[in-house]
């Protein structure tokens, strides 16, 4: 029963796939992969809750394994992949109503994005590193056919940028997991790549060999996370792809790979200290941060705004690790969910607002607190999260790790790193203000849906649960809090 429940969140995903496979996209079948998602949540709840009563498990002989950490990573997988899949069936809608899709073409998108879902509960769910590996390389594979679903020259041509960026990241992580591999076998560790294995034999692996390798890793798995320098895939995707696979893309995809990182950080600070990962992870944070923050001042394009706005949330995350500790640790891990749920709300909102209006330039859309009140309360909402206004849980966990930072000595990174999120607030803020306040647009741009600005009830549903989840979990964490002590717990090795 143990190993039946370990391996639900991939098998649930890989059935609504079959389905659709078998049975097409009609209006019976529209609905299968928010079932799916639904089940991959309940079992990741319920995995959580047996996590935290018995401790880690493992099935398939040891090749998966869950703890807090894993479990946690679940959770989030699961409440942004319902938000993405609950607000599929009215986008396609939409989108064949206005000729731009075809029944077909639904049922093509919701295969993939149910093998992009057992791809990544995959990867967290890996006690392995070549097996989490595997999985992540699973993801390139379907969202890149997710990202150029379109087939116009620029959705292609981001596809193709994707492909190729994430591939030699992946090819970085492919090298750097055989040298760790060759490290674990020359100190004597057996299996040589398994989670528990290596960070009890840390301490026994060449250093040399050790940092060449963290620094591999880091660098490949940082490119799927979507931090700098080989960020540059992730503006271009996240624009072209279709609103919900730009927000599993940015709200979870983006968590999954940085959740490697930290399962490596944890060998890292093991073999070699908290320095090199330190020094390392606050380089990548401060990098995306400026990247981000010069950026967005002069952004034109809503969609690649929120991209934007990823990547800074991504440096968060790596100055969060940076600063290490249980409390910064948690701190990353809320931020995760906090992010995951604000920036699919925003997502699934401008794809709606996409087809509306035709147009994702900024300058195009006026008046949109007039024109569509419910929308543009969400995508204002959403960004206020974003930003880390309170009551949402991104102002907890952006004061929890800043204030981490201050106490591990990285207060000289946490300083500029503030700087350039108050610049980034202040781009954000100016940015939607134009999209919402003002005149309404006087006519559709081109290419505009025929269906009206008002968002469908389900939909609506979704984006306003979205934004109450993430301002819940700001209130009170509740039953979160627990999980996340262990999930810290297991990245630091507390017992």
């Amino acid at each position: 029963m143990n190993e039946l429940l370990l391996l639900l969140p991939v098998a649930v995903p890989i059935l609504a796939a079959c389905g659709y496979g078998l049975l097409s996209w009609r209006p019976a079948t529209a609905w299968i992969g928010a079932c799916a998602a639904a089940g991959l949540l309940a079992a990741a709840i319920t995995i959580a809750v047996a996590v935290a009563h018995a401790g880690p498990r493992t099935a398939l002989g040891g090749l998966l394994r869950t703890d807090a950490l894993s479990a946690f990573m679940l959770i989030v997988i699961g409440a942004i992949g319902l938000a993405a899949t609950a607000a599929t069936p009215a986008y396609f809608a939409a989108e064949i109503t206005a000729g731009r899709a075809t029944p077909r073409t639904a049922a093509r998108h919701s295969l993939l994005v149910a093998l992009f879902l057992a791809a990544m509960a995959a990867a967290v769910l890996a006690a392995n590193l070549g097996v989490l590996w595997v999985a992540i390389e699973a993801t390139t594979i379907c969202t890149a056919f997710l990202v150029g679903q379109r087939r116009t020259r620029a959705a292609v041509e981001a596809a193709w940028k994707y492909v190729v960026i994430c591939s030699t990241g992946i090819a970085l992580a492919l090298l750097g997991t055989l040298l760790l591999n060759f490290a674990a076998h020359h100190a004597g560790i057996r299996p040589g790549l398994d989670w528990a294995s290596l960070a009890a034999g840390a301490g026994r692996l060449n250093p040399g060999v050790t940092q060449i390798a963290v620094l591999l890793l880091m660098l490949g798995f940082g490119t799927k996370a979507g931090l700098a320098p080989l960020h540059a895939w992730l503006p271009d995707a996240h624009s072209q792809a279709p609103a919900p696979v730009s927000a599993l893309m940015s709200g979870v995809l983006l968590s999954v790979a940085f959740y490697a990182i930290l399962r490596v950080k944890v060998i890292s600070d093991a073999a070699l200290g908290t320095g090199f990962a330190r020094t390392l992870l606050a380089g990548l944070a401060l990098a995306s941060l400026l990247v981000a923050a010069t950026v967005l001042l002069a952004q034109r394009d809503y969609k690649r705004m929120l991209a934007y706005s990823s990547i800074e949330h991504m440096g968060l995350l790596a100055l969060g690790a940076a600063a290490g500790g249980q409390l910064a640790l948690a701190a990353v891990l809320l931020h995760m969910l906090g992010h995951g749920l604000a920036k699919a709300t925003l997502f699934l909102g401008s794809g709606h607002l996409l087809q509306a209006t035709g147009t994702s330039r900024i300058e195009a859309v006026r008046g949109l607190a007039v024109r569509a009140p419910v929308l543009a309360g969400c995508f204002g909402a959403g960004v206020l999260a974003l930003i880390g206004l309170p009551p949402f849980s991104v102002f907890a966990s952006e004061f929890g790790i800043a204030r981490a930072g201050f106490a591990t000595g990285l207060g000289w990174a946490t300083t500029a790193a503030l700087v350039l999120v108050l610049i980034i607030a202040a781009a954000l803020i100016g940015h939607t203000s134009h999209m919402l306040l003002g005149d309404p647009t006087p006519a559709l741009g081109p290419g505009a849906a025929t269906a009206p600005t008002r968002l469908p009830g389900g939909v609506a549903l979704t984006l306003i649960l979205g934004l109450g989840v993430c301002a819940a979990v700001g209130i009170s964490a509740g039953p979160l809090s627990t999980l996340l002590r262990l999930a810290a717990n297991t990245m630091t090795g507390t017992p």
